[in-house]
C-alpha cells in the first residue's frame, strides 16, 4: 500500500492560517487525519484502530510520530491505548471537539535537553563543595527511592533544580522549574510519563553520578554531553514506555525521532 500523504487542515473563513501562526508538526497533521477519520464514521466506539505500524506504512510518517499522535488523542478521551493490545476507540468527536495540541512529552525532554544542558556547563565552573555534597546526598535518595514500590520523582526534581541553581543565573532556574512544572501538569507529558511509570522506567542512578562527576570536575564541556546523555536517554525510556510490542522489537522503530533529537545533542 503506497503512503497516504498527510495534508494540514485548511484555515476557515476568519481565522488565521495555521501555517502562518506555527507549522504543524508531523504527528499533529496525523493526529488531525485520524481526528477527522473518528468524526466521518470510519471507526466505531470499540473498534480498535489500525496497528502502530499499520498507520505508520499507511500515511508514510515514523512509529514515534505515530505514538505523538495516538496520546494527543487519548489525552482528549477520544481512544484509550492498552499495552500489549493497541488503541480503541473510547468515543466519537462530538460538534465541539476539536483537535488539540499542547506540550508533548517528547518536545518537553528535547527542550530540557537544550536548558538543562547549557544549565550543567555553567554549574561546573561556579559549583561548591557544599552543592556538590547535596548532589552526592540526591543521588543516594534517588537510589533510595528507586527500590521502593511506586514511582517517586521528588529526588531527581531536586537533582535537576540544584544544579539549575548552581548556575548562578536566575532565568535558568526559572526555565528549569517551568519546564518540570511541565512536565506533570501538561496532558500530553502527564500521561506519558504516568506509562513511563508503569513500564516501570526509573531514574537511572549511574547517568545521574556521570554529571555529579563531571560538575566535581569543574568541567563545562563534560558537565553539558553528562547532562545532553543522560536527557537523550530519558527519550529513549519514553519510545520505550510507548511501544505496543517487546523491547527486541521496540528498537528498529525509534530511527526517526533518534535522529531529531541526536541533531539537538549536536548543538
Amino acid at each position: 500500500m503506497s503512503a497516504r500523504p498527510i495534508a494540514t487542515r485548511p484555515a476557515v473563513d476568519g481565522e488565521p492560517d495555521e501555517q502562518s501562526v506555527q507549522p504543524d508538526r508531523l504527528y499533529q497533521k496525523l493526529a488531525r487525519k485520524l481526528f477527522d477519520e473518528l468524526a466521518s464514521g470510519k471507526f466505531k466506539v470499540g473498534d480498535r484502530l489500525p496497528a502502530e505500524r499499520e498507520l505508520a506504512a499507511e500515511y508514510g510518517v515514523s512509529r514515534p510520530a505515530v505514538r505523538e499522535a495516538i496520546i494527543s488523542l487519548e489525552v482528549q478521551g477520544l481512544i484509550e491505548v492498552r499495552i500489549g493490545s493497541g488503541a480503541y476507540v473510547m468515543r466519537l468527536p462530538g460538534d465541539r471537539d476539536q483537535p488539540g495540541f499542547g506540550v508533548s512529552a517528547f518536545e518537553l525532554t528535547e527542550a530540557r535537553l537544550l536548558v538543562e544542558g547549557e544549565a550543567a556547563g555553567l554549574a561546573a565552573t561556579f559549583i561548591t563543595d557544599e552543592e556538590l555534597a547535596e548532589l552526592d546526598e540526591l543521588v543516594r535518595q534517588i537510589e533510595d527511592e528507586n527500590r521502593r514500590p511506586g514511582v517517586s520523582e521528588t529526588a531527581d526534581r531536586a537533582f535537576h533544580m540544584a544544579i539549575a541553581a548552581a548556575s548562578r543565573n536566575a532565568a535558568v532556574v526559572h526555565m528549569v522549574a517551568e519546564l518540570w512544572r511541565l512536565r506533570s501538569e501538561a496532558p500530553e507529558c502527564a500521561l506519558l510519563h504516568a506509562k513511563a511509570r508503569t513500564a516501570n522506567v526509573r531514574p537511572v542512578v549511574e547517568e545521574h553520578l556521570a554529571i555529579v562527576e563531571a560538575l566535581r570536575a569543574h568541567d563545562p564541556a563534560r558537565a553539558r554531553l553528562a547532562m545532553r546523555a543522560h536527557l537523550g536517554q530519558v527519550i529513549e525510556h519514553l519510545l520505550f514506555a510507548t511501544e505496543e510490542e517487546a523491547l527486541a522489537t521496540a528498537r528498529l522503530a525509534i530511527a526517526s525521532t533518534r535522529a531529531r533529537y541526536a541533531r539537538s545533542l549536536a548543538l
